[in-house]
């Protein structure tokens, strides 16, 4: 077997082609873009990409969580030709066509538990979630919510009330939407618990807000995040999910699970609430639910969503091209990929682990499928965080042909195309190994 061409550097980024867009850019394009690092991506095939100047990357970021079959799937590419072939858009919120009744129907039966589902398909994640906030609380016809420390649920005013990530996030833009109240997220590594477990400790934290702050009967919906994302990829203790799915049974508070980025094969399981067994009463997908495509999705127990004719809708939520990418990759992830999420998610969690014996820096290692939090500390006894670290493995990783993607204070969040394969997880955590080398 000849060996992958891949990752390559034939100049350094941002080559001369690179400099120019990026020069381009600086001038028309909004000041509220990050832009991460140097990259100007001409094209991908599987987990790699290559820039407009020739260099060619191993890819562990995946445009954050997106590109879940990898770049350029034949078979999506296939299914969206074929769509676009035929019509763009007909507004599915008046019309119908084939593709959007039938992701509906997908979507439906393939989350959790036996409940009846109805779907609403939307362009992207924070638009799935500002339609679920109107969802719980037309349902329930409360008010108040409750979200997570640490949580990421979008930009614009109802999901950034809920975002509790990054203050630039949220900072010169209140008032913030009323009735929004944060907990703690359960860390395991980093929760203080006073001799209590950390599911104790969180649920007793809701508990203690409905006798201090807000009644449970005021509550509409705990919105959470079933593996915290942009808050530091954390995985919660195994009996976290079904001790909040009780609370909230107990006080007739709807459980919503944003798996806009974990969800989709991700975890290793379709959707991550199934690794508890937990059914939630509203689910979330967007990110890799159309490989790249935008399409976002509210997927709701029968029972929730009774919302009234024209009462929510979306000109281009559920276009026939985005619908046609959705099936495609729901195919492509159910019937080939798992079994190679959870393959390569063991190579890649045992080796970063190896690289933790070696590097002082790692203080923790966590995951599940190909969602993996790499967490870099100054100290391990004290545990604080090294927050310049990830960002300078990402530049430098850059030019060795690896691209990495931080999150919460200094943590590397490894999600790649869930098309990863053994060389590209070999290779890229020996380009990190000497990444780390270089650095400490």
């Amino acid at each position: 077997m000849s060996q992958p061409d891949y990752p390559r550097i034939v100049t350094a980024p941002p080559g001369p082609l690179g400099k120019a867009i990026m020069d381009k850019d600086a001038q028309y394009s909004s000041t509220s873009y990050i832009k991460e690092y140097p990259l100007v991506v001409s094209h991908g095939r599987g987990a790699m990409l290559e820039d407009v100047d020739g260099n060619r990357f191993i890819d562990f970021m995946a445009g954050i969580a997106v590109s879940a079959t990898g770049y350029a799937h034949p078979t999506v590419v296939e299914a969206v030709r074929e769509a676009a072939g035929k019509f763009f858009s007909m507004c599915g919120t008046d019309f119908y066509y084939p593709s959007m009744s039938a992701l509906c129907e997908r979507l439906a039966l393939s989350a959790p538990g036996d409940s009846k589902k109805r779907v609403f398909l939307s362009n992207s994640g924070t638009e799935a979630v500002e339609g679920a906030i109107k969802l719980v609380r037309n349902s329930t016809r409360r008010t108040d919510l409750i979200a997570f420390k640490g949580a990421f649920h979008g930009r614009s005013y109802g999901a950034m009330s809920l975002t509790c990530s990054k203050v630039k996030q949220r900072a010169s833009f209140g008032p913030m939407l009323p009735g929004v109240h944060h907990v703690s997220f359960p860390d395991p590594y980093r929760t203080l618990t006073d001799g209590r477990s950390v599911t104790e400790t969180v649920i007793g934290e809701i508990e203690t807000l409905f006798l201090q702050k807000v009644s449970p009967d005021d509550v509409a919906a705990i919105f959470i995040e079933p593996l915290l994302g942009e808050g530091g990829y954390i995985i919660p203790p195994a009996d976290f999910m079904p001790a909040l799915r009780a609370l909230c049974t107990k006080h007739g508070i709807l459980l919503v699970c944003d798996e806009i980025q974990c969800g989709v094969g991700r975890s290793g399981k379709m959707w991550a609430c199934e690794h508890w067994d937990v059914e939630p009463d509203v689910l979330l997908t967007a990110k890799g639910l159309g490989s790249g495509m935008p399409i976002g999705a509210i997927i709701a127990k029968e029972s929730v969503m009774k919302w009234p004719a024209g009462s929510h809708g979306s000109t281009f939520g559920g276009s026939p091209v985005c619908c046609a990418a959705a099936l495609a990759t729901l195919d492509i992830v159910e019937n080939e990929l798992l079994t190679n999420i959870n393959n390569v998610g063991e190579r890649l969690i045992a080796g970063v682990r190896r690289l933790q014996e070696k590097h002082a820096v790692i203080g923790d290692v966590r995951g599940l499928g190909l969602f993996i939090g790499v967490e870099f500390v100054e100290d391990r006894a004290t545990k604080k965080p090294a927050k310049a670290l990830v960002g300078d493995l990402e530049q430098i990783a850059l030019q060795r042909g690896l691209l990495l993607l931080g999150c919460g204070q200094s943590v590397l969040r490894i999600a790649p195309p869930l098309v990863l394969s053994d060389y590209d997880v070999d290779k890229g955590l020996e380009i990190l190994d000497a990444c780390l080398t270089e650095l400490t």
